[in-house]
């Protein structure tokens, strides 16, 4: 991963098609599909770096993604069969409620990204 993290992380899209080279040299023996499969789509991939280094920091970072699946992974395992799909809807409703209420933290840099994301989506975020 860490090869790979290179990848994404680069400071810009030169230094990233580097990195995917390299990766491409240490890992393609052993794994072709994923540099090949990040050549192929880097008309899509490549776009991101069009934003600046926080901004595709907060992107790519998923550690708060992932905890709060894993949260909604915890209350819906000790039931294994819900009775219509608006109950699962429901419960994980309520779940997620209970979940944000414990959000009291704020990112570091929030008031930079914020800044930056109001001038690329200045249509889309309130003033």
């Amino acid at each position: 991963m860490a090869d790979l993290k290179a990848v994404y992380a680069a400071v810009d899209e030169p230094s990233s098609l580097d990195a995917l080279d390299l990766f491409a040299e240490h890992w393609d023996k052993k794994y072709p599909k994923i540099s090949a499969s990040w050549r192929e789509n880097w008309p899509n991939l490549s776009t991101y770096f069009k934003y600046p280094q926080e901004v595709r920091r907060l992107i790519y970072t998923t550690n708060t993604i992932e905890g709060f699946n894993r949260q909604l992974r915890k209350v819906t395992k000790s039931k294994s069969v819900f009775p219509t799909d608006d109950s699962l809807f429901k419960m994980l409703y309520l779940a997620m409620m209970d979940i944000t209420k414990k959000w009291t933290g704020r990112r570091q840099d929030w008031s930079i990204i914020h800044a930056q994301m109001a001038l690329f989506f200045a249509d889309r975020m309130p003033g």
